[in-house]
Formats: C-alpha cells, structure tokens, sequence
C-alpha cells in the first residue's frame, strides 16, 4: 500500500517528481479534483482506470497548460476550434476533437477522439507546466460516487492507493465541465455544465444539437454510465408538500433544497447548490442518513447541469 502524501501548493515540485515517476497524484481544476496521469505514459494512464474501476470504453479528458499543446495531441483542428478557446480557455469547456496517432489509444477508450480542456484553476496549469506534457485527468472519485470537491474527498477514495494529493482547497464550481463536439456538423452538445448551450451556440455562430444516450460509443464522460451516486437513496419531488410528507415517513432524512429558509419538521436540510452537490450527497453516505430527499422544482430544473447530475445520482439518464 502506498503512503499518500497530502501535498500543498508549494510542493508543486515533488507533485510534478511524482508525475514524472509515473505514479499517479490527484490535483484541484475549478470544476473537480481530476486524477491525473501524463498522456504520453499508457502504463500511468492504465493505473487510472484500474484504481476508479473505469469502464475501458469511457474516455478520459486530457488537460493542457497552453495552447500550443494542443498539435501535439490532436490533427485536423477546425478554426472553430480557436473561436471556442479564445472565449472560453481557461475555463469549464471541454471540446471534443479528433485525437494525434502519437496519442495513446487507452486516453480515448480505442477510438480516434480526443476530449481536451485548459483549466483555469492556476495550480492545475502550473501542474500540467511543470511536467511538460498535457495530463490525463478523470475525476478524483470511484467510478459512479460523488465527483471529489475537497481534496478530503479524494482521500476517502483513495488514501493508501495513489501517491499523492495536490491540496487546493475546495473547488470554485463543484460541477464538471461543458463537454461539445466538434467532429459533427452540426456540432455535438455532450454534457452541460456552468457554460451554457446557448452562450456555446453564440460565440460559435451556429446550433448545436444535443446528443442521446443510446450510442454505443461513449462520446464524452458522464454520458452513458451510472455516475454521482452515493449509496444513500435518492429522492426527487417536485413540490415542498411531497417532499415533506416524505420526509415524515423517513427515519433519518436529508432534505435538499434551493432555500436556505426552507421550514423541515423532520431531518435535516441543507441549502442545495451545484457547488455543494456532491460534498451533500458524500455528506450522507458518512453521517448515515436514510435518505436524501430533494426539491425539483422549476428553478432547480432551470438549471440545467445541476439537474443533469442529480437525475444520474438517481441512476436516471
């Protein structure tokens, strides 16, 4: 069993060693902690979806510092492309292009794409700089739990099984990225996060179209498996009547809504926002909770990426 290290900004440098090394160590972006392994190293990379117990098909977003990275991970790039990264690089936006031969196959689960985002949390860049090559970075979470936030998170799923952690604190925005692709015309919106479609369809000049689920390749991740769930069941109402006469017949509930004044007679609530997500859904795995009942209500449901992450919490696509 390894020692995990907990590793703050200012071991940077033996983050990047261990890197090198081949191991891999777990690191903050503004969405998610990723689980990060350089691209060029398939070994490495192997290790990532060995220890999250990732499907082989479902590919990994690859992260880069600069964008003069990105010839050397992936061909045929439209000027489209550029648009896309002059207004939203750094930042939540993961396009998907198609992928360098000198790639290895395993980063794109054996086919010829490539999903690639420049983050903008600062210590990811300087990270992915210091090892002079793009990283391969999954989120920091066994496959199907709650997406890591904190780097506590990352260590209740793998201390002991990864070299290190990358403190960074809690994330800005606690949801994934925006994923699109480009290599269908008309582009491909893969996955929503805190970018929008319709922000994507205005800088871009053109309409996306929203792909289903019932592809037998995984385009993008968060798409085709059961993902964000924590072992506490989930619940989901659409008025504050349902939700609390189902909490009555709760022995222990956690209510989830979008008021912070939202009148429990029994359980407990908490304010429910797309940062705090999934730190809510760890939350009551570790405290016990019977059950996690939430509001989805027509604000909720308005948001769109908040929404996409809870129906597949509750396993529903």
């Amino acid at each position: 069993m390894l020692s995990t290290e907990r590793l703050s900004p200012e071991q940077m440098e033996r983050a990047t060693h261990l890197l090198k090394k081949g191991l891999v160590v777990a690191f903050p972006t503004e969405t998610v902690y990723g689980l990060g392994a350089p691209i060029f190293n398939p070994s490495a990379l192997a290790e990532i979806f060995r220890l999250k117990g990732r499907p082989a098909d479902n590919p990994l977003i690859v992260h880069i510092s600069d964008i003069s990275q990105i010839e050397k991970i992936a061909i045929d790039i439209p000027d489209l492309f550029y648009s896309l990264a002059k207004a939203f690089f750094p930042g939540p936006c993961t396009v998907v292009l198609k992928k360098h031969p000198s790639v290895p196959a395993i980063v794109s689960g054996g086919m010829d794409t490539i999903a690639v985002r420049m983050p903008s949390d600062p210590i990811a860049r300087a990270l992915i700089a210091a090892v002079g090559e793009p990283l391969a970075a999954p989120s920091a979470n066994l496959s199907g739990k709650p997406s890591a936030t904190t780097c506590d998170h990352v260590l209740e799923d793998f201390a002991g099984k990864i070299a290190a952690v990358l403190d960074g604190g809690r994330t800005e925005l606690g949801i994934e990225s925006t994923v699109i692709s480009l290599l269908h015309n008309p582009p491909l919106f893969l996955r929503p996060g805190t970018i929008t479609k319709a922000h994507l369809e205005e800088v871009m000049g053109c309409s996306m179209i929203e792909a289903g689920h019932s592809e037998e390749k995984v385009l993008s991740p968060g798409m085709k498996y059961r993902h964000y769930c924590p072992r506490t069941p989930i619940g989901l109402f659409h008025s504050r009547e349902e939700l609390l006469s189902a909490a009555a017949r709760e022995a222990r509930p956690m209510l989830l809504t979008r008021y912070a004044d939202f009148p429990v007679e029994k359980g407990e609530h908490f304010t429910l926002t797309a940062k705090e997500l999934y730190a809510h859904l760890r939350y009551a795995d570790v405290r016990g909770y019977s059950c996690i009942l939430v509001l989805c209500d027509e604000i909720l449901l308005s948001d769109h990426a908040l929404k996409n992450r809870l129906f597949r919490a509750c396993g529903q696509i």
